[in-house]
């Protein structure tokens, strides 16, 4: 089918096809007053208005707003039970983690209702969320594991993202993650524990295909860079492509495994290394932010992205959706922090959330920017520029989202 969207007060695109750095990354496609032509839900041709007479099937109208690539985030853990609010209130009166821990809080909290949940409960409150964020402007995510830290509800998990990739029309890539975080049964036993991991999780998620990449979390207290590279050189070695959890809470040196295991992105980063980001820098390994982790733990300390940047490293920008340190659904918010608290520009906080988002997840050749060749995958946002878009903040300007040029979201 042929398709045009018309009227289109303003589109934004990132500038390069693949992923934007230096010059790239601090600017973008600007036109005003186009139509695009969509031919089988791919970008044709961007046409000046007033378009000429076209042979189509159905027109869509922009109605004067700014339409640019839908988000793509590279992050979340979409896939789990229950929430955190009382523990949240905790945090905010100042208690620890450590204390909120001893009363049963924590990552363990989600990994005990996690287990006890049905595969049809975690899948019906994955869909929630996920629609949620559908319509703060995601069409395409990246969604992890790890809440399960045992071989069957790791397996469960998988099989949910698995439904949710059946059930909506986005792009969504699977993410095993079960070395998240050593259960409380092999708290005082860890080396155990890595051994399912390798040998019991590992084989039963490549025997069922139901995972690309596999991810940890490399840090102090959790899997040393020791710990944290047999276990990715073991699923290197099994076909998974790689990504870490790394330097969010102490400069252990993840960033520097990153390269050195040739991981596709390394993530958190708020305590890297000089070291680290030269490495990563030197290897394409992409630069995930998640300025919504920093803000909603209140911390002062964010991932020095203008340093990256000027560096040329590749950053791209992420929810981190999950119930215990950034439980939000809004992009358009993490944009904004972006922007605000590391210090991108507006041009540089949405190349982040676009192109070099999908870099990180392969998929810079079907979206992230409007290219001729590319999904026609849009968001319409009721703003009067693009910079309204960070001004205007803690709004969902969104009205209307596409993906391959068919409406999935419109208010």
């Amino acid at each position: 089918m042929r398709i045009l969207i018309k009227n289109i007060k303003q589109l934004i695109s990132p500038v390069n096809e693949d992923y934007a750095i230096f010059s790239d990354f601090k600017r973008l496609n600007v036109y005003h007053n186009v139509s695009i032509l969509v031919n089988n839900g791919v970008i044709d041709e961007i046409v000046n208005e007033p378009a000429p007479e076209l042979d189509v099937d159905g027109v869509i109208n922009a109605k004067n707003q700014v339409v640019m690539p839908a988000f793509v985030d590279p992050h979340t853990h979409l896939v789990f039970a229950g929430t955190r609010e009382d523990e949240f209130n905790m945090r905010i009166q100042g208690k620890t983690y450590m204390e909120i821990a001893k009363k049963g809080g924590g990552i363990n909290s989600t990994v005990k209702e996690t287990r006890q949940a049905g595969e049809e409960e975690l899948f019906f409150t994955a869909k929630k969320n996920m629609q949620k964020m559908i319509e703060h402007g995601v069409a395409t995510f990246e969604i992890k594991s790890g809440y399960g830290l045992n071989t069957e509800t790791e397996l469960k998990q998988l099989r949910v993202i698995e439904r949710l990739k059946q059930s909506f029309p986005v792009d969504i890539k699977a993410t095993f993650l079960g070395a998240h975080e050593v259960p409380p049964e092999y708290r005082n036993n860890k080396e155990k524990y890595i051994d399912i991991v390798i040998n019991e999780m590992l084989p039963a998620v490549k025997e069922q295909g139901i995972a690309e990449y596999c991810d940890i979390f490399c840090e102090e207290g959790v899997f040393n860079i020791e710990e944290s590279r047999r276990i990715l050189n073991k699923a290197k070695e099994m076909g998974f492509q790689l990504r870490l959890h790394a330097d969010e809470l102490t400069p252990l040196g993840g960033a520097e495994l990153a390269a050195e295991v040739g991981a596709k992105s390394a993530d958190h980063l708020v305590y890297i290394s000089d070291s680290g980001i030269d490495a990563m820098v030197s290897k394409n390994v992409v630069f995930i932010m998640l300025p919504g982790t920093s803000f909603f733990l209140m911390s002062e300390k964010y991932a020095p992205a203008k340093k990256i940047a000027e560096k040329g490293g590749i950053i791209a920008l992420s929810t981190d959706f999950n119930p215990g340190s950034s439980y939000t659904h809004s992009m358009q918010m993490i944009i904004t922090l972006a922007c605000l608290k590391m210090g991108l520009t507006i041009e540089q906080a949405i190349n982040a959330a676009t192109i070099n988002a999908a870099y990180s997840l392969d998929l810079h050749h079907k979206t992230g920017s409007i290219h001729k060749g590319k999904q026609a995958d849009l968001i319409f946002l009721n703003i009067p520029s693009y910079k309204f878009l960070v001004y205007n903040y803690g709004v969902n300007h969104i009205t209307t989202v596409l993906k391959k040029g068919i409406v999935i979201f419109q208010k």
